[in-house]
């Protein structure tokens, strides 16, 4: 029998999606899941989208250009404008969603063995992305009792070596929530300048920062123009994850020819997902407003309701619409497969995800889960009060006074 490539060994499994069977399962049993786990808005897409999609007036569904439709990159660099975001048509390179820009950055960037510094908790699939371009990621962790701030500069500095070509973010982050300070960035901008190193921004939840402070895109930064590469998606600002439409936008020539060769060796991204993508840049203004506001009494609804419960603890987050909670378990993975395979509450359950998966060493996710709030209220409050009467029976739990057992503190 011929052996399976190494890389496909190397790619870790999604956090988000590792526990989808036994949610089936669950399913299958009558019980009802709450899926905390993925970040799937359950707010409508944009009636313009739809509209677009439903009013395709086309003999051909052809290929489009590998770079995207010139239409829909012209009115990206209009709502770019909105954010002082100054680019040009040239500069916006419409990909297979947000994962496809960052895998062609990847690639386009980096070479086999070169490195790039992520804070951590990052995005799982950030892992893979680097595994498929043969470079290795090195975390410099946050911590929660933090409230998932930046460690300090020096500690970045400690990690750059002579392989070092980049730093990744995440602002707003997935999947803490974490909005990076004007400090925290202007910290991460003078040491990419120093070393001469890119800048991977991944800004897809530009729309939900719920500070007053104004967002702070990387094109923001002072003297790294060159360096910057946009990671951009529309899955989340419209509720538009299936469309599989995101961009790869900067200012470097040479990057942009580097990342055309891989379009073009994919052909082009979807025509009908473009057609959708462009009409939603024209939704009433009043979309985006809606579903703001709706995030963030979600929000505040989600973490009053986390710290409410014995044991756990949610710092708020900023931005997003997730954030990270530590939970009173042994082990939080065993605990979310336990609330598929083995536990409900009048006939419903839990789906969320286990944080190890959001870090190079699970062991500093071992206690805590990525919560995505993306349900309305009503089934917010049912999923909080099946979390606390989960933690009562868990066997692995340490809530005080747990029956059956002397809990630990």
């Amino acid at each position: 029998m011929p052996s399976v490539s190494d890389r496909g060994k190397l790619m870790p499994d999604s956090p988000i999606r590792k526990l989808a069977p036994l949610a089936d399962k669950a399913r299958e049993k009558g019980i009802k899941v709450y899926h905390l786990n993925i970040g799937q808005p359950d707010l409508p897409t944009p009636q313009a989208a739809m509209d677009a999609i439903r009013n395709i007036d086309r003999k051909i569904l052809e290929y489009t250009p590998s770079e995207g439709i010139r239409s829909l990159r012209q009115k990206l660099v209009g709502y770019y404008k909105k954010f002082e975001i100054d680019v040009t048509v040239e500069d916006i390179i419409i990909t297979t969603g947000g994962s496809e820009a960052v895998t062609f950055a990847f690639m386009s960037c980096l070479d086999p063995g070169d490195e790039i510094i992520v804070p951590e908790p990052a995005y799982a699939n950030y892992e893979a992305f680097a595994i498929v371009a043969g470079a290795k990621i090195r975390p410099i962790v946050a911590h929660i009792e933090d409230g998932f701030s930046l460690p300090p500069v020096e500690e970045f500095e400690k990690l750059i070596t002579p392989k070092t070509k980049g730093i990744l973010i995440c602002n707003p982050n997935n999947p803490t929530g974490y909005l990076y300070t004007q400090e925290e960035l202007g910290a991460i901008r003078d040491l990419v300048k120093k070393y001469d190193l890119f800048l991977f921004s991944d800004e897809v939840y530009r729309e939900f920062c719920y500070t007053g402070a104004p967002y702070i895109s990387a094109f923001h930064l002072e003297g790294i123009g060159q360096n910057v590469v946009l990671i951009d998606s529309v899955s989340k600002r419209y509720s538009e994850c299936g469309l599989r439409i995101g961009a790869l936008i900067t200012k470097n020539e040479e990057v942009r020819r580097n990342v055309m060769k891989f379009c073009q060796a994919r052909l082009s991204p979807p025509l009908i997902g473009q057609i959708a993508a462009e009409a939603s840049i024209d939704a009433d203004p009043k979309y985006m407003l809606n579903n703001y506001n709706e995030y963030v009494n979600r929000r505040k609804f989600l973490i009053d309701g986390l710290n409410r419960i014995e044991g756990v603890y949610s710092p708020i987050p900023m931005g997003a619409f997730y954030t990270v909670a530590k939970i009173p378990v042994d082990d939080a993975d065993k605990f979310c497969a336990w609330l598929l395979s083995d536990f409900e509450y009048e006939n419903q359950t839990l789906f969320m995800a286990p944080a190890s998966g959001f870090y190079t060493d699970p062991k500093n996710g071992i206690d805590q889960v990525r919560i995505a709030y993306v349900l309305k209220k009503e089934d917010l409050a049912v999923c909080l009060k099946i979390l606390e009467e989960a933690l009562k029976v868990y066997p692995g739990s340490k809530v005080r006074g747990k029956v059956g057992e002397i809990a630990s503190s």
